[in-house]
């Protein structure tokens, strides 16, 4: 794990030996802080007002306020990690764009590979190609054992299939083995946005919309209940 960035991280779990796990295996990984260990939501949310938070590693099962209900009330600038004995909440988890899913006990490796797809994906560490992302026009993704250039204006809509997606153009469509969250992170804020698990609508494609679905090439694509409130606020804009 590379990085040139401090990350600010929090743990959110009513277990202390659960949380004692979890502080114990970030220590041993640099560029990572752990600003606050909470037993329940309401002090975890105290903390994020008064601390700059960058990764919530959060127990789903908790008395009171439970982490589904947390996530869905904090900044989606914040990226989490849930942790949780139970494998019953993964879907809802992933419904929030969560980072990853750990089941406990939860080992060193297994909490590695969660914060380094953290690093792939969502931190800034790269800054000039942060910085040159609404900038650039195009991307290239691997497809039929080679890299293909795609245009941003020609993306219709992408789609997520489990370990690969459907990016839909214009005129035809390229299958890619890679994760929804990766081509987010690549696709300029200006011209795209997340409206499902699932899907990625380009707003210059977009043909129709309710509160419920975005229609783009014929196709009623599904606004979740977790980006609707983004999704229709961005589109009363337009």
């Amino acid at each position: 794990m590379t990085a040139n960035k401090n990350i600010n991280c929090l743990i959110v779990d009513d277990e202390a030996v659960a949380r004692e796990i979890i502080a114990t295996h970030l220590s041993k990984l640099d560029n990572i802080t752990v600003v606050a260990s909470c037993s329940h939501a309401m002090e975890a949310l105290n903390i994020i007002r008064t601390h700059t938070i960058d990764l919530l590693f959060l127990d789903i099962n908790m008395p009171e306020i439970s982490g589904i209900s947390l996530a869905k009330s904090i900044n989606k600038s914040i990226k989490i990690i849930f942790t949780t004995a139970y494998r019953t909440y993964a879907v809802e988890g992933f419904e929030l764009q969560a980072v990853d899913y750990l089941l406990k006990p939860i080992s060193f490796e297994r909490l590695l590979k969660s914060v380094n797809t953290y690093f792939d994906i969502y931190s800034n560490f790269n800054e000039n190609l942060t910085n040159q992302k609404d900038n650039n026009t195009f991307i290239f993704v691997r497809a039929d054992r080679k890299m293909i250039k795609i245009n941003f204006n020609a993306i219709c809509y992408v789609e997520s299939y489990s370990d690969y997606i459907k990016i839909h153009l214009n005129n035809e469509t390229i299958v890619t083995r890679e994760t929804i969250s990766a081509i987010e992170a690549k696709l300029p804020t200006n011209q795209f946005i997340r409206i499902h698990r699932s899907y990625i609508v380009s707003i210059p494609k977009i043909e129709s919309f309710t509160n419920d679905y975005i229609s783009i090439k014929n196709q009623d694509l599904t606004i979740s209940r977790s980006y609707k409130k983004d999704v229709l606020k961005l589109l009363d804009k337009y």
